[in-house]
């Protein structure tokens, strides 16, 4: 019976299964470091490209802000502006007003009075004034509450002196404006706090302080001749 040698075969063998998995070790090394590095050039790439558009939106909302308080500032601009218009368009109306105020109580002052005192806040008038009679005060009583311009007038004192032989009724008399009626633009909007500012305004250009001279006189012909 003959005799096989097989350990040189074996040893070939093992050598080639050796070489073999040296090599797939490798190969897959390299194929992960070559993966390693794609991954980290992609990163880097994406980071810039990351960082370039950060860059850009920075300067963009930069601009942006710039903008943004430039309208801020034109808006503020405006809206002074505006009030400026409102507070002259309120002189205007009120000047007007005070003209009409004016000529209501001298077409309505009776014969034989004449006034010496003009105080008006708000809507409210104080007169003060001199006449030949109680019946004179009673008459422009009634003028007044039927004029256009005023209403509700209250007699609050009536003084009756002798000054040379003539007989004076010294009296104060308050009156209320009548409200002007105002004609609202079509599709004009509603200020929530118009109203408020509108008579602030109002109040603070007709509020006139008394002193002790006389800051109206009118007088109607034919008193103390």
């Amino acid at each position: 019976m003959s005799q096989l040698n097989l350990l040189p075969w074996r040893d070939s063998r093992r050598e080639e299964i050796n070489r073999q998995v040296r090599n797939i070790a490798i190969g897959v090394a390299i194929a992960m470091a070559g993966v390693v590095f794609w991954g980290y050039s992609y990163m880097n790439t994406q980071i810039d490209f990351q960082k370039e558009r950060n860059a850009f939106l920075n300067k963009e909302i930069k601009k942006l802000d710039k903008e943004l308080k430039e309208i801020r500032t034109i808006r503020k601009r405006r809206a002074a502006l505006l009030a400026r218009m409102e507070v002259i368009q309120k002189l205007q109306s009120d000047r007007t007003r005070m003209v009409k105020v004016f000529d209501g109580l001298a077409r309505n002052l009776p014969r034989g009075m004449y006034l010496t005192l003009f105080q008006i806040k708000g809507s409210n008038i104080t007169v003060k004034g001199s006449a030949d009679s109680n019946g004179t005060v009673s008459k422009f009583m009634q003028l007044v509450e039927k004029s256009d311009e005023f209403t509700t007038p209250n007699l609050n004192i009536i003084q009756v002196k002798s000054s040379g032989g003539i007989r004076v009724s010294n009296f104060t008399l308050k009156v209320r404006l009548k409200p002007q009626k105002k004609k609202k633009p079509q599709n004009e909007p509603v200020k929530k706090n118009g109203g408020k500012k509108a008579l602030n305004c109002q109040i603070s250009l007709l509020d006139y302080k008394t002193s002790r001279t006389p800051i109206l006189m009118i007088r109607s012909p034919g008193l103390f001749h």
